[in-house]
Formats: C-alpha cells, sequence, structure tokens
C-alpha cells in the first residue's frame, strides 16, 4: 500500500506588496505522520522555505478562511480561477515587524493532492502511535 503522496505544483509567491512571482511547492504527505503535510518552496533549486500544514486545516481553507497564527488559508477566485491563498507569517524583523508571504496555490491542484492522501489515510482515520513518539522523545533527551 502506498504511504507517501508527493505532488509539485508551480505556485504565486507575493512578497510584501510586490508583484507576483512563479516559484515551485513541492507538498508531501506520508501516512506516518497523518495529520500533516509538508510544502517546501523552491526557486532555481534554492530552497526559500519549509512549511508543514495541518491537512484538514488546508481542506478547510479551500472553501473558507481558517487560521489564526504564522499560517492562515483562504479561498480566492480570480477571474475564472480558485486559488488558495496561504499567508506565510515568518520571524520577527529588526523594526519589529514579521516576515511575512503569500502563496496562491491552484485551488483544483491542492484539491487533487487532498483526494491523493485521502487514499492512504481517509479524514478520521488517523492515528498517532503514542508509544512510538513517546519513546522518540525520549531518545532525543
Amino acid at each position: 500500500m502506498k504511504s507517501l503522496v508527493r505532488k509539485t505544483l508551480v505556485v504565486q509567491l507575493q512578497a510584501g506588496e510586490t508583484e507576483r512571482c512563479p516559484v515551485l511547492a513541492h507538498l508531501a504527505y506520508d501516512a506516518a505522520d497523518p495529520f500533516a503535510l509538508t510544502v517546501v518552496f523552491s526557486h532555481d533549486g534554492r530552497v526559500l522555505a519549509r512549511w508543514t500544514l495541518d491537512r484538514e486545516m488546508v481542506g478547510e481553507g479551500l472553501t473558507r478562511p481558517v487560521g489564526e497564527g504564522d499560517v492562515r488559508l483562504s479561498p480566492e477566485s480570480r477571474g475564472m480561477w480558485d486559488e488558495l491563498r496561504v499567508e506565510l507569517l515568518g520571524d520577527t524583523r529588526t523594526d519589529g515587524g514579521r516576515h511575512r508571504a503569500v502563496v496562491y496555490l491552484w485551488a483544483a491542484a491542492v484539491e487533487a493532492f487532498l483526494r491523493e492522501t485521502y487514499d492512504v489515510v481517509r479524514p478520521g482515520r488517523e492515528e498517532v502511535r503514542v508509544d512510538d513518539f513517546l519513546a522518540e522523545l525520549m531518545a532525543e533527551g
């Protein structure tokens, strides 16, 4: 049985008030961490950022605004295209503000990726092996 799902998308990055620019988003899902999606953003072969997102939150973000902390998601319509708007807040800048980036993903591609993850672990069927988790924590000291 397949336990990993990977997909690479071209997405639009908007940093500050600048125009959007294309970057790659490498999405990954591993049944070993069934609640999480990993997204690695890259451009010209360089990793720009790596984020771990809640799978359920990403699904909800396709239909309504969600998130209050470092990650905020909301659906947006841009003419013919439906997008998932992902706002990411990073470290504090020297002026006291926070680094911020907004990424726009094509909603249909995100939906297709989520469907593939649901084939691996259905929503509501996620399991956490507490004993394994605790053993890992103890080993790290």
